[in-house]
């Protein structure tokens, strides 16, 4: 018989045996466990039949109607269970811990694996995700403005055996106009939620943890409200450079895309850049003189970093000037920087 275990278990269990989530491709989507291989026990339209009898005519009529539709899908089941599993065990679990997980065990464990159910189900999953963002870090800021090469800084010192948590890989977007470009698509804030609490579950709380200077909101997503917290009230370390130099990293961060992705991204600050200085960006974008272009924009984005500053505390602001982008110098002195 399949055994039902808590959430932590689960947790512990998920990193060495495959996670199988019943939930329709529909769910998954929305949101799932990391590391879950869906394995729907009802497609989209399936579960909205299912559940369409279940509201009109009760459960037993709807359990009859689930027991049609998985049927003749149960040797494409344990088939793909084979295919996917190498250690002889599964972690099952649909949204509440309710029969789909439980027959998908069932069914697996008729064949001969091992199977473990979760208790409460994903739900219970995003009932942890949702209370770890207001758990206490040891977090530290990563300062500079527009063109400082933060992130690659901040993976430098996770080389050097400092802990990160890099938010915009996370989110897909490098947090600016522009950082949507060359950037996969954004996960859903669901995914983006349990995709951070990945990363956090793994920091020992008792060390400093380096988290790149954010708005709030990064592209479409949004930080939970526990761990921005935590990050307006920390210390910001702030790397400065000469403005030339920064110009120079943006055209190779940013030059080689399109006029008109470019010109795209200048028009999404239209308002807080004005009309003037976005008639004068965009006009240079058409000549090619990129660089210019960047410049008008800086001057809002330079702005918008001077503001930030102002409102924290002096004693909250560290800075560290440097004449050149020595990603690997840079790093070594932010390390052996003592709080």
């Amino acid at each position: 018989m399949p055994t039902p275990i808590d959430i932590n278990e689960f947790i512990r269990l998920s990193e060495e045996h495959p996670v199988v989530d019943v939930r329709t491709p529909a769910e998954f989507a929305q949101g799932h466990i990391p590391s879950a291989i869906n394995l729907p026990i009802f497609s989209n339209e399936e579960r909205a039949i299912v559940g369409t009898i279940y509201k009109k005519e009760g459960r037993e009529p709807a359990i009859l109607k689930g027991l049609e539709i998985v049927g003749p899908k149960l040797h494409e089941y344990v088939k793909e269970g084979i295919k996917i599993n190498k250690t002889g065990v599964f972690l099952v679990h649909c949204w509440r811990g309710g029969m789909r997980s439980s027959s998908m065990a069932w069914f697996l464990e008729t064949y001969g694996f091992k199977c473990y159910t979760l208790k409460g189900g994903y739900k219970q999953y995003r009932n942890l995700v949702l209370d770890s963002f207001d758990k206490q870090k040891n977090v530290v800021i990563l300062g500079g403005k527009t063109g400082t090469g933060k992130t690659l800084i901040l993976h430098e010192l996770k080389k050097l055996g400092e802990q990160i948590i890099d938010l915009e890989g996370l989110a897909h977007h490098k947090g600016s106009s522009f950082g949507s470009l060359g950037e996969a698509p954004q996960p859903t804030q669901e995914q983006f939620e349990n995709e951070l609490y990945l990363q956090l579950s793994k920091i020992d709380p008792l060390k400093r943890c380096w988290i790149e200077n954010e708005s709030r909101k990064i592209g479409k997503v949004v930080l939970p409200l526990g761990l921005w917290e935590q990050m307006a009230a920390a210390t910001v370390v702030s790397v400065g450079l000469p403005d030339e130099i920064r110009l120079d990293y943006l055209l190779k961060e940013y030059g080689n895309f399109s006029k008109e992705e470019l010109t795209d991204a200048v028009l999404r600050i239209e308002k807080r850049l004005g009309g003037q200085h976005v008639k004068r960006a965009i006009e240079a974008l058409e000549q090619g003189d990129i660089k210019t272009a960047f410049e008008v924009c800086l001057v809002y984005y330079d702005k918008t970093y001077r503001f930030g500053e102002e409102n924290r505390p002096k004693e909250k602001m560290i800075h560290f000037p440097f004449e050149r982008m020595d990603i690997i110098h840079i790093a070594i002195s932010l390390r052996n920087w003592k709080k």
